[in-house]
């Protein structure tokens, strides 16, 4: 079985009307949703309109604006003179292991990881969207510090699912264009899979059997999808990770490295066409 999963819903007008378009067209399964970017309201409107459309939260602790007031309520998760999160991943996990200025406590940090993913998920919540699951931008929950109180504050809230981000060897071996240093990158992290499986059962969380696109990020086409869907096993079930998108003048504002891809990414997801023998599922059949 597979789940086909667009991150970014909400980001711009153009990966909206890119969700919705696959989704109709029956090759989009499952969304995740930001809680404060600039189409969300939009996208909350269109979520409720597709109730066969599964909707996660797309948590955002880096590279975002925050729903808590950064001086009050999550001080050290905000950096201090912007009032937004960390920009990169290069400097949110200094600041996550303590390494950084401004860092504060594991306590402290844990406490506003929690905080500030509570609150994502109520704004969604209250404006209607039912969550099937949740996932982080940029995977931040594939770290242990992260994942615990991403995962506490989910359950509180009534979610008991999360995106696998690890990536199968065999998804790996199936994506051969893929740059040298992203490949290092996720090989490289996988040495945290058994750690993340442990937590999530101990959180009493389901999951998927793993992650695919993860490497290909930015590089998507029709003939990794097709690589990607020849090697998925009979069994398990497994997430396609996608990053749909129009270019508009919306998305253009925005500062992600994902411009040039996204409308790629959408045109790569009708290889599905192809493989009437794949089951499509949503993160509602875990949950």
């Amino acid at each position: 079985m597979l789940i086909t999963n667009a991150d970014d819903f909400g980001l711009a007008g153009g990966v909206n009307r890119a969700v919705m378009e696959l989704h109709r067209a029956g090759l989009l399964t499952s969304t995740t949703l930001m809680a404060c970017a600039g189409a969300t309201q939009q996208a909350a409107e269109l979520a409720r309109q597709m109730p066969q459309l599964g909707v996660g939260c797309h948590v955002v602790l880096v590279d975002g604006d925050p729903i808590l007031n950064p001086v009050d309520q999550i001080p050290h998760l905000a950096e201090a003179s912007s009032g937004r999160l960390r920009s990169t991943l290069g400097k949110f996990l200094p600041w996550l292991h303590g390494l950084s200025a401004g860092s504060g406590t594991a306590e402290q940090r844990a406490r506003e990881i929690e905080a500030e993913t509570s609150a994502q998920i109520a704004l969604l919540q209250q404006q209607g969207v039912h969550l099937t699951h949740i996932d982080t931008h940029k995977h931040t929950h594939m770290f242990p510090a992260v994942l615990r109180p991403v995962l506490q504050a989910a359950s509180r809230a009534g979610i008991r699912v999360v995106r696998n981000p690890f990536e199968p060897s065999w998804s790996v071996a199936a994506t051969p264009r893929a740059p040298w240093l992203r490949r290092f990158q996720v090989n490289t992290l996988r040495r945290l899979e058994r750690q993340f499986r442990r937590i999530v059962a101990e959180e009493g969380f389901r999951t998927t059997d793993g992650a695919l696109g993860v490497l290909a990020t930015g590089t998507l086409d029709p003939s990794t999808v097709q690589c990607l869907l020849k090697s998925l096993p009979s069994d398990g079930i497994y997430e396609l990770v996608t990053h749909p998108g129009y270019s508009d003048a919306d998305l253009q504002r925005v500062h992600t490295r994902l411009l040039a891809s996204r409308e790629l990414e959408s045109k790569a997801l009708s290889v599905l066409n192809e493989h009437a023998e794949i089951e499509l599922t949503s993160f509602a059949h875990l949950g």
